[in-house]
């Protein structure tokens, strides 16, 4: 499987805003349309007042097509479910800053990279930057939300972009490899604002699997 590095121009289409009914071949269809990576909502209706899929959605995908599938746990307790998840299939794993997800941090990602998989850190629109600044060195990955977690199809939070601009400062800054992704409302316009402000990870849902011309929608927001 390919290697991505901090420098490149990654879509990922979100498996949420997919046709469930037949995942498998919409997963397929994303691929063929240029996805790079498959970003996978996790929702436990705890974290966030939704509830969408687990291991066994993960694992499916990852047993049909061969797309680096990137797993964001937007649930309580992401260190006791996570073995679930590496076993499933997950290339890189995300989970939340915040303290209602319930666990330790920093001893989550070592857990995470330690069971081989990359680890991400993801932060709400108002959660600050400075929250994560302590995990930087131990991150492959920061997603920042563009939208208040939990549902698709949500507008754009342009006034999170300062926060993304001052993350990519900072990994500029310090020499650090990790991604810097947004997810929530990403389409070929706003991921203009994204990629201008730093982002490289663009997760985009409706815009994409939705779209009425797929691969015109990856590579209008790849090119944005």
């Amino acid at each position: 499987m390919k290697s991505w590095t901090a420098s490149d121009r990654i879509v990922a289409p979100s498996v949420l805003a997919a046709d469930f009914s037949r995942i498998a071949e919409e997963c397929s269809r994303a691929i063929s349309a240029g996805a790079d990576w498959l970003h996978l909502d996790v929702m436990d209706g705890q974290f966030v007042d939704n509830i969408s899929f687990g291991p066994a959605m993960v694992e499916t995908i990852h047993a049909t097509n061969d797309i680096f599938l990137d797993v964001h746990l937007m649930i309580t307790r992401p260190d006791h479910f996570l073995p679930r998840f590496v076993e499933a299939g997950a290339d890189l794993i995300t989970v939340h800053v915040e303290a209602e997800a319930k666990h330790v941090v920093g001893k989550t990602l070592a857990a995470i990279r330690a069971a081989g998989c990359q680890a991400g850190l993801a932060l709400n629109p108002a959660t600050p930057l400075e929250s994560a600044l302590p995990f930087l060195h131990e991150i492959d990955l920061l997603l920042i939300m563009t939208v208040v977690p939990g549902f698709g199809g949500q507008a754009f939070m342009g006034e999170v972009l300062p926060k993304v601009e001052e993350a990519a400062r900072l990994r500029e800054e310090h020499g650090l490899p990790f991604h810097l992704e947004v997810d929530g409302g990403i389409d070929p316009h706003t991921a203009v604002a994204s990629a201008s402000a730093g982002a490289n990870v663009l997760v985009a849902g409706s815009s994409t699997f939705k779209a009425p011309d797929m691969n015109a929608a990856i590579a209008s927001i790849r090119n944005a």
